[in-house]
């Protein structure tokens, strides 16, 4: 069942939004070779607490960490832990933050350092496929319209996105429906209404799109060991469009990354 949620409700959930993006600032600030994920862990767990709110991955179904920190190959769901940043990495940071009973859920991923200009390249796509998925968000539309436009956006710069992990309704839960995959053809699913509130993410990489996931039961990583990147938003569906619940007044994440505007 898809939860509608009045404005009162939404503007709640912005909060919480706020709080992720300032918490992904906060990590992407830190971010350098030689950095630990867990240092950049405590970090992001310390923000969202002296905020007055709750990681929401930590416990969540036994996750040990307040962020997922996933480098390179390693798609998603990477656990915090001795891993080294190093010159020329990328790193997928995803954020989940409760306030007041509502949850924001955000992901960014940053460069490391200078990288190279094919890794540039995957995370300016993957972002402005994002872009283009939350562009389709309107009311009238259907589901499938943000995920066409996410494939559409991807495959035309010859990378691919992974369809074995989708975005998802988020609301007083961090998972509610419906699930959105990443590809398929426009004009399938669900009707999009005003008061859908729903966490659109990319998943591409720079090779195959089949994944595997590690033995800690979290981490997944691609097949073929090929660069992947992971944006992600929290939005709600308005009667004037797409809102964007993860963002932070004058805070631009792609400035602090190094990345050109999507």
């Amino acid at each position: 069942m898809i939860i509608r949620k009045s404005p009162s409700e939404i503007e709640r959930m912005a909060k919480s939004g706020e709080l992720v993006a300032r918490a992904l600032a906060v990590v992407g600030a830190a971010i350098a070779p030689g950095v630990t994920t867990a240092e950049l862990d405590a970090l992001a767990e310390e923000f969202i607490r002296s905020h007055g709110a709750e990681p929401t991955f930590k416990g969540y179904r036994g996750y040990p960490a307040s962020i997922c920190a996933s480098p390179n190959e390693m798609v998603v769901h990477g656990i915090p832990g001795a891993h080294t940043l190093a010159e020329g990495d990328v790193l997928s940071v995803d954020v989940g933050v409760t306030l007041n009973g509502y949850v924001g859920d955000g992901a960014f991923t940053f460069p490391v350092g200078e990288v190279d200009p094919a890794a540039r390249k995957l995370l300016e796509t993957c972002r402005a496929a994002l872009a283009a998925g939350v562009g389709q968000a309107e009311a009238g539309h259907r589901l499938s319209d943000i995920s066409h436009a996410v494939q559409a956006t991807t495959e035309r710069e010859g990378f691919s996105v992974v369809r074995t992990l989708v975005g998802h309704g988020v609301g007083r839960a961090m998972h509610e429906d419906p699930q959105i995959p990443n590809y398929g053809e426009p004009g399938r699913g669900p009707e999009l209404k005003v008061g859908m509130t729903l966490a659109i993410e990319p998943m591409i990489t720079a090779g195959s799109p089949d994944v595997f996931v590690h033995e800690d039961e979290w981490s997944i990583s691609t097949s073929d060991g090929s660069l992947a990147a992971h944006f992600e938003h929290s939005i709600a569906i308005t009667e004037q469009g797409p809102r964007v619940l993860t963002t932070a007044p004058g805070l631009d994440l792609g400035a602090i990354a190094g990345l050109s505007a999507s």
